[in-house]
């Protein structure tokens, strides 16, 4: 019975099969497993409607998907697709180093599979893996903590920069105290269709620190909010307008 090959290109050897070369073979099997398990490729894009192909190659270590690690790279003009061989199962780590505002999407040699995808603007890593499903084999992603570090200085409240986290020292957060808005910046409540809103901003020029505390419900019709002078808020009503009868009685025998 002659050798046989796994679908990632291992030599299976027959029993009394290849006498002689059964160091070299074997040697070449461990090699190619050192190549599956740390392997390095550059493999560049073709740029053309053409799919490039990653292959296998049966006991050899030519085969472009028998590389843990794949750098896609050249210069491409439209979007490309990059192909694995049907049956392969196992995972990568894609880089695409590829220039050009251009997706670079990976999926199987044939069939209707998962794809994945890097955007136009993904010059990044994915990690995927390949599931070697006969008929219709399909490339998948890997998800992982791909948290960026904070941006800015601690206390900095964090906010999405272009894909990347930043900080504002006129945004800071006081643990377990208060969320400060600094440089008479605004807090702004827009409105239901986002076209408007109303903003909440310091005084330029505030002569002492103070807080407002609002009131613990919300009043009836026509109250108005009143301080205490200490920061407590209350509703109140409106004193009665208008003057008494006496002294409209008063008022008239003087002006007549």
């Amino acid at each position: 019975m002659a050798s046989t090959f796994t679908d990632l290109g291992l030599e299976l050897m027959a029993t009394g099969e290849n006498a002689g070369t059964w160091g070299t073979k074997t040697n070449a099997n461990l090699s190619l497993i050192e190549q599956l398990t740390g392997g390095y490729i550059s493999q560049a894009v073709t740029d053309s409607g053409t799919p490039t192909a990653l292959t296998i190659a049966d006991g050899a270590l030519t085969g472009t998907a028998q590389q843990r690690v794949i750098e896609l790279t050249g210069s491409i003009s439209g979007s490309r697709i990059v192909t694995f061989p049907l049956l392969t199962e196992n995972f990568y780590f894609i880089k695409n180093s590829t220039s050009g505002a251009q997706t670079v999407q990976l999926k199987a040699a044939s069939g209707s599979g998962a794809t994945v995808t890097f955007a136009t603007d993904k010059k990044t890593w994915k990690i995927i893996y390949v599931d070697g499903v006969a008929t219709n084999t399909g490339v998948y992603e890997i998800d992982v903590d791909t948290t960026s570090s904070p941006g800015g200085s601690t206390t900095q409240v964090q906010f999405n920069n272009s894909g990347a986290f930043a900080g504002d020292a006129d945004l800071t957060w006081t643990a377990g105290t208060a969320l400060t808005i600094n440089s008479q910046k605004e807090l702004r409540l827009g409105d239901s269709d986002d076209s408007a809103y109303v903003g909440v901003r310091s005084h330029a020029t505030v002569s002492g620190s103070y807080t407002l505390t609002m009131p613990a419900a919300t009043g009836t019709s026509d109250q108005y909010l009143k301080t205490d002078g200490s920061g407590n808020l209350a509703w109140v009503s409106p004193s009665s307008g208008g003057i008494s009868m006496g002294k409209a009685i008063a008022a008239a025998i003087v002006f007549g």
